[in-house]
């Protein structure tokens, strides 16, 4: 039996026209929930089994609202996407000998069209569609696509005709290929050339694929070119220091290090500012400023005492503030972490993941939900959590504030540790204001 996707790739090369008919006799079969006579190529079928559970309709697509021109400009400033644009001009457009049928569009991760350009009168029949700078091009909004599809899948993808999802698109063929960030694969966009029906041809998504790859390879340049830019700068003041510190760029990747072994990243706060900081992969940091990156110095607190405060005097909000030889950091707690903590400040000899799904849920077998939780705890508290069995760092001194009320201690928490700690007679087994009590938590 002769594969029916490799059939319609033929006719579509021989025919455009004859092509376009079959298939939309295929959509309108599938739509109406009858067998098609020819199948349509795995990647359609399965992007419209999802279109159709997203609800789209098949008649008028009603994308999101397109985003205001503020919006655009602060997104594509933020793109890193505008630093290929050349590549991609020059690829697609500049040596495009039928260039006056084509456009070119380029779109954000999110499906949104950042940059489009190309032949006027095609841009104007763009328009007509909706698929203008600011659109929301995802699957979920307009159906299968050249810009949505790619993104989903995560390759190029041709959709041609009546492979659209929606009716009005099926004058149109579209060729889209991903844009990845060649540092850790993250989606960064979609690069799609876009023309009328009879512009279709077999190569063009090969096309669009090479140059897409094109812009990957430029992308990988510009980060090592900036990488080493950083490095010149800053190798200077790293020979002058002992201990260790790393020479980072504004995203964390790493340029050079001293007194410690090669990271490739250093996990870095969305908001990072100069001064004492804290960091979970070194602990308390000095992190200081430099020409396209930081300079990050591990603080030495060998020896040194670490003091750690879980407030939760007050009902409404939950805190904890560590204090090292780097200067204290504070952090809003929610409720699940406040309890975790608390429960690992009465338990410092250390609790397993069993027995703290016991203290929260009554169900030593929910080990998942609280090995999920810890990760999400060591990522701002980093080495002053120790694991197997699940423990605060040894030399550590663990303060807790509890409320005045025995009731109001996490109120809202229905764990049936919490519930015990509240009765009036564990609270009076505990210290009275301003002692401490034998094991390390201590009110004020």
């Amino acid at each position: 039996m002769v594969d029916p996707p490799m059939n319609m790739a033929r006719l579509a090369a021989v025919d455009a026209a004859q092509a376009a008919r079959v298939l939309n006799e295929v959509r309108e079969a599938r739509l109406a929930g009858k067998r098609a006579r020819i199948a349509p190529r795995p990647v359609i079928e399965q992007s419209w089994a999802r279109v159709l559970r997203s609800g789209v309709d098949p008649e008028q697509a009603r994308g999101a609202r397109l985003l205001s021109a503020e919006e655009v400009g602060r997104r594509r400033r933020e793109s890193p996407l505008r630093h290929v644009l050349p590549v991609l001009r020059e690829g697609l457009l500049s040596s495009v000998a039928d260039v006056a049928r084509h456009i070119m569009v380029v779109a954000d991760a999110e499906g949104r069209v950042l940059w489009r350009e190309g032949a006027p009168a095609v841009l104007r029949k763009a328009d007509v569609l909706g698929f203008e700078v600011g659109a929301d091009w995802r699957e979920g909004a307009v159906g299968t696509n050249g810009v949505g599809t790619p993104a989903v899948v995560r390759r190029p993808v041709q959709v041609f005709a009546a492979e659209h999802f929606v009716r009005s698109h099926a004058s149109w063929t579209c060729s889209g290929a991903p844009i990845t960030d060649p540092r850790d694969g993250r989606l960064l966009g979609v690069v799609d050339v876009s023309g009328p029906l009879e512009t279709m041809h077999p190569a063009t998504l090969a096309w669009v694929d090479s140059v897409a790859k094109l812009a990957e390879a430029r992308l990988r340049e510009l980060h090592l070119t900036s990488l080493e830019r950083l490095r010149t700068v800053g190798a200077p003041v790293l020979a002058r220091l002992e201990g260790r510190a790393l020479l980072v760029d504004r995203d964390g990747w790493t340029a050079a290090v001293t007194g410690m072994p090669y990271v490739r990243r250093l996990p870095l706060p969305n908001s990072l500012s100069p001064g004492r900081r804290w960091l979970a992969a070194l602990g308390s940091c000095a992190v200081e400023p430099l020409a396209g990156g930081w300079l990050v110095r591990a603080a030495d607190e060998t020896g040194a005492a670490v003091r750690m405060t879980l407030d939760l005097s007050r009902a409404d909000r939950r805190t904890l503030t560590v204090s090292g030889a780097a200067g204290p950091w504070s952090r809003e707690l929610s409720a699940r972490h406040a309890e975790l903590l608390l429960l690992l400040a009465e338990h410092r000899a250390g609790r397993s993941a069993a027995g703290l799904a016991e203290d929260l849920f009554g169900d030593a077998s929910r080990t998942v939900t609280v090995r999920a939780e810890m990760s999400r705890v060591r990522r701002y508290l980093g080495a002053l959590l120790l694991d197997r069995p699940y423990r605060f760092r040894e030399d550590a001194d663990v303060e807790v504030l509890l409320p005045e009320e025995p009731s109001e201690l996490l109120p809202h928490s229905t764990a049936p540790a919490l519930a015990r700690l509240r009765t009036p007679a564990r609270a009076s087994a505990g210290a009275s204001p301003g002692t401490e009590c034998e094991h390390p938590v201590r009110t004020e």
